[in-house]
């Protein structure tokens, strides 16, 4: 069974620091891509960012500079560090494999998600 245990998250005031930390299992990690997505209140659900098996990444472009993805293969375990956080950074955090549908990204099928409050 496919699951995320995401963990990390709290309330920071603007400016600073939390890492986002997700721990997969029931499938062959090192052979998948990893993703996090976000919900903010009233919003739809958006990609921040991805790594593929081959470490390459993305970022969402609000996220660039100042968040950064990695993985622990060894662990099965996917990162998020996020720096300079702002108040639009105010979300629950969901991390997914890549070969789930990225629609269900934010659905909490799979993981409950964390949340990242930012307060100004």
């Amino acid at each position: 069974e496919v699951r995320f245990e995401e963990s990390g998250g709290g309330s920071v005031q603007v400016g600073g620091s939390l890492r986002l930390s997700c721990i997969a299992s029931g499938f062959t990690f090192d052979d998948s891509g990893m993703r996090w997505y976000r919900r903010a209140p009233g919003n739809e659900c958006e990609l921040v960012s991805t790594i593929n098996s081959d470490g390459r990444t993305y970022y969402q472009d609000s996220v660039k500079g100042r968040f950064t993805i990695s993985q622990d293969v060894a662990k099965n375990t996917v990162y998020l560090q996020m720096n300079a956080l702002k108040p639009e950074d105010t979300a629950v955090y969901y991390c997914a494999a890549g070969f789930l549908p990225s629609s269900s990204g934010c659905a909490g099928h799979w993981g409950q998600g964390t949340q990242v409050s930012v307060s100004s």
